[in-house]
């Protein structure tokens, strides 16, 4: 009998034995978090701070050197809706506000980064029965989640003093770029909250993910809807108030109060869950199944849809709301620009209205397929889940092979975004065409934008079953495998980055519709590549040990 057995899940109102305290062995509890993330969580650090300086503050430095220069390159910005949608506004034409701009992506990109720890370090080990095997011995209530914010937190003050300190280096006010440095910081500190908190709701890691990654995408569309015109909806949105810090655009300091009060809300929200609740259970209650099994459930496919369905089902709404929102603002969108004679001649530059439209539909797309490709990537995570729950091995001991079983998972990897995607098409292609009054000339445009995203998405599906049936151990390096492409994504759309480095990530190679023609020869050269991965996910999965 196990040491977690004997132990038995731990009543929140046990008394802690003398000697101790509720955060007795956090400090061994962030060693161990460490030492298990100590490539992973480097890696993401420096990705997020150390390319500011060198890449893009230089990069604006070299290319737009006079102040003319970089006041053109401003305005063109501000008169692109679909710019502003996707990194935010430019607020003066300094050389630290502009060179910082695009990376003010990097909020979002922290902020996942630190959910995916938290729900790691904390959800994801009460799941896995590892948490009440460690509350066994003499440790106290709240270290583990005590360590696992430690850990995030410092992570994310590390990322915005590494990249303060890289900006210092250049020509641009040094306040700013103090500045900036913690506004990066207080973005990671918030999401690591809002994890904490998420963590506490489900028993499900893959549930809290999602819960927490619904809370992002929320304050990614606020932000962005914000941005695009002008609303004062970006203030409801933690990524907007970090842009609202302005660096090198004023510096207003007193807007981190708004991160520093919200964590310090939603991390003592978080305590105070996780002393209401036992360990392994969630503040959300499991629904008692049926006493008898439906005929739906006959088989690996329907087993894996009642396992996959909440998660289909919940992405796919999510995603539909924000094609809501890019459908019921994008017509119309240069109107709301002014009709100044240097606001006329930039979008006559651009290519009239539609162009503004066109370029907008794109970009909020291309945000979409990345959230889709997080979909594909949490269904084919379940294949990991049930192997390491030892579900998978009872399933494949019987009439079914592993392949059909697999497949059974992969079905919904596949079949999930292109849903979501399929959905999302409909919803935005729906309201612009009833807002322009041309819903037979802007429904397929938007529907076919969102559908040549799929390859793409599908990747991220692909290669997190090949690191399944290679080397199962890292599969959830996948997530990673999403944030590199996504900051792959944004560093390519700096000038003067070479080809080769944008065609890393497979979201460089899907058409730009609806504005441009239609190329179907990078489509198939992505499925070809999709195929590839997965076979040889599927063939490395048959041929190694269960829970290897």
């Amino acid at each position: 009998m196990s040491t977690a057995t004997v132990a038995g899940p731990r009543h929140p109102a046990a008394a802690v034995p003398r000697g101790t305290s509720n955060f007795t062995g956090t400090l061994g509890f962030v060693r161990l978090f460490l030492r298990r993330d100590r490539i992973v969580l480097p890696l993401w650090v420096l990705l997020l701070s150390l390319p500011l300086a060198p890449v893009y503050m230089g990069s604006i430095e070299s290319i737009y050197s006079t102040e003319a220069d970089r006041a053109a390159f401003a305005a063109t910005i501000m008169g692109s809706p679909a710019q502003r949608a996707m990194y935010g506004e430019i607020y003066n034409d300094s050389l630290g506000a502009v060179g910082i701009w695009k990376a003010g992506m990097f909020y979002t990109l922290i902020a996942i980064a630190v959910i995916l720890t938290v729900i790691r370090h904390t959800r994801a080990e009460e799941e896995s029965g590892r948490t009440e095997l460690l509350d066994s011995t003499v440790v106290g209530r709240y270290a583990g989640l005590t360590a696992a914010l430690l850990v995030a937190f410092g992570a994310s003050i590390a990322t915005g003093l590494i990249g303060s300190v890289g900006l210092l280096t250049t020509d641009v006010p040094h306040a700013g770029s103090i500045a900036f440095g913690l506004a990066l910081a207080a973005s990671g500190i918030v999401f690591t909250a809002v994890a904490a908190v998420a963590a506490q709701l489900s028993t499900s890691a893959r549930t809290a993910r999602g819960i927490a990654f619904a809370v992002l995408g929320t304050a990614f569309a606020l932000r962005a809807v914000g941005d695009a015109g002008p609303s004062a909806m970006s203030w409801l949105s933690p990524l907007g108030w970090s842009l609202q810090v302005r660096p090198y655009a004023g510096d207003r300091w007193w807007v981190l109060l708004l991160h520093l009060t919200t964590a310090i809300a939603l991390t003592a929200a978080a305590y105070a869950l996780l002393r209401r609740r036992d360990v392994g259970a969630g503040l959300i209650a499991e629904r008692l199944g049926s006493p008898t099994a439906t005929r739906s459930l006959s088989g690996p496919f329907g087993l894996s849809w009642r396992l996959q369905r909440g998660t289909l089902i919940a992405w796919t709404i999510g995603i539909s709301l924000y094609a809501l929102l890019i459908g019921s603002v994008v017509h119309g969108i240069g109107d709301e620009l002014g009709g100044s004679d240097a606001v006329l001649e930039i979008i006559s530059r651009i290519g009239g209205t539609q162009a503004l439209e066109d370029a907008f539909i794109t970009i909020s797309f291309t945000m979409l397929a990345v959230g889709a490709a997080a979909l594909a990537i949490s269904s084919a995570l379940r294949l990991h889940g049930e192997e390491t729950a030892q579900r998978a091995e009872s399933v494949t001991c019987g009439a079914v092979g592993r392949t059909r079983w697999a497949a059974s998972h992969i079905v919904f990897a596949v079949a999930g975004p292109a849903v979501a995607l399929l959905a999302a098409g409909l919803v935005a292609g729906l309201t612009y065409g009833i807002a322009a009054g041309d819903i037979g000339g802007k429904l397929p445009r938007v529907l076919a934008t969102g559908l040549v995203q799929l390859p793409a998405v599908w990747m991220l599906a692909a290669i997190t079953v090949l690191l399944f049936g290679l080397v199962p151990r890292f599969t959830p390096v996948a997530w990673g495998v999403l944030v590199t492409f996504v900051a792959l994504f944004l560093l390519g759309s700096i000038s003067g980055v070479p080809q080769w480095v944008q065609g890393l990530q497979p979201f460089s190679h899907t058409p730009k519709l609806p504005g441009a023609e239609f190329e179907a020869t990078p489509l198939v050269w992505l499925l070809v590549i999709d195929a590839a991965l997965l076979v040889a996910g599927l063939i490395a999965f048959r041929r190694r040990d269960l829970r290897q």
